[in-house]
């Protein structure tokens, strides 16, 4: 089956796209990279990486546009520093609890990675919550009050996609709960489905309206709803509840695939199997870089066996395609003299100064 690749998303490793990580991306046709800090230096830096990686499309055998991602959902996760815009964290905007805010933190946030070339953000966190000594969350999260964070997280969906960039929720079905870190081990839940249909799951179904292309999965095990699989490898959760029950028609990306709440339980080859069965897209590998060959190459034997459902699969690319056409056809590097003056501009400053103090000026409150 060709452009297996289309439904990898993976981690490069320095400041400059290796001649082996081209290679790997054009003759395996991967759809993206993740940038992370490591990636990251300052906004020309920035913005001629992305400007190389875009150029791979046309040598690879899909000849789609190539998703450039990253974690920035202000506060603590914040892959790209000053002169960037710095964004505070979401929970400030759960205390401001203004609709229009949150729609031009996230416009405006998307203004400057797409000038960069960044047209994929993992965020907004969706989480709520509810337990305040969750350490992996905290102000990550806008509130523990799930209609809050509906509906800000709802607002600043749209304002991603007005911005350009495509937003991805997470952390399904809900991460607001936990003690344990999953890049550690896996969390452990007993929330019930019903508990999770009353207030995790309240802000993924009104963002699914505000038309989310892409929903994250949490490395989490809810032993009342699925005691024997974490969320990711889960086909309760992914068909059952997100696809059946939920009618969630977008793109379903695993969280980073190589985190320990899967590999401290998996062999490396099984886990992106395991993913792809329970309904998974789209696989994300971020910080092990010898491991995306040996998941690709997994994938595909267990296509060529039956193992995976080919369908299933074909309907996994055509979700893939269907978001980069509707997303990404139109996007062009912009001349790095043009996205200078995007970064850090003075109605960004502006904008993330009043939210950190709780008191954004009137003229900005409007959409």
């Amino acid at each position: 089956m060709e452009h297996i690749g289309q439904l990898f998303i993976i981690g490069i490793q320095g400041t400059e796209l290796s001649k082996e990580e081209a290679d790997f991306m054009v003759n395996n046709d991967i759809s993206g990279v993740c940038l992370f800090g490591r990636n990251v230096d300052n906004p020309k830096q920035i913005h001629k990486l992305c400007s190389d990686i875009h150029a791979l499309s046309h040598r690879t055998a899909s000849k789609a546009p190539m998703i450039i991602s990253i974690d920035m959902e202000g506060g603590r996760v914040h892959r790209l520093k000053a002169p960037f815009t710095q964004w505070p964290a979401l929970a400030k905007l759960g205390e401001l609890d203004s609709t229009s805010v949150a729609f031009k933190f996230a416009s405006m946030m998307a203004a400057e990675l797409l000038a960069v070339g960044i047209n994929l953000d993992f965020a907004p966190c969706m989480d709520v919550l509810t337990n305040p000594d969750n350490p992996v969350i905290g102000d990550r999260s806008i509130s523990a009050d799930p209609e809050k964070v509906t509906k800000i997280s709802s607002a600043l969906v749209r304002g991603y996609i007005k911005g350009g960039v495509i937003p991805c929720g997470k952390h399904f079905p809900g991460h607001g709960n936990t003690l344990v870190d999953s890049h550690e081990e896996l969390p452990k839940e007993s929330t019930s489905l019903e508990k999770l249909n009353d207030c995790e799951l309240q802000p993924f179904k009104k963002a699914f309206r505000a038309r989310l292309d892409m929903v994250m999965t949490g490395h989490i095990l809810f032993e009342n709803v699925d005691a024997d699989n974490p969320v990711t490898l889960s086909e309760k959760f992914l068909k059952q509840i997100l696809r059946d029950d939920l009618r969630y028609r977008g793109i379903v990306i695993s969280d980073d695939l190589d985190m320990k709440a899967l590999r401290n339980h998996h062999e490396v080859e099984h886990i992106p199997v395991a993913a792809m069965k329970a309904g998974c897209d789209m696989l994300l590998y971020c910080n092990e870089f010898d491991t995306p060959p040996k998941g690709l190459e997994a994938v595909k034997a267990a296509i060529a066996s039956g193992e995976i459902d080919k369908a299933q699969v074909e309907e996994s690319l055509k979700r893939v395609a269907e978001m980069k056409t509707a997303r990404l056809k139109d996007f062009s590097m912009p001349e790095f003299k043009e996205a200078a003056k995007i970064i850090g501009h003075p109605d960004h400053l502006k904008l993330s100064k009043g939210i950190s103090e709780g008191s954004v000026p009137v003229d900005m409150l409007t959409t």
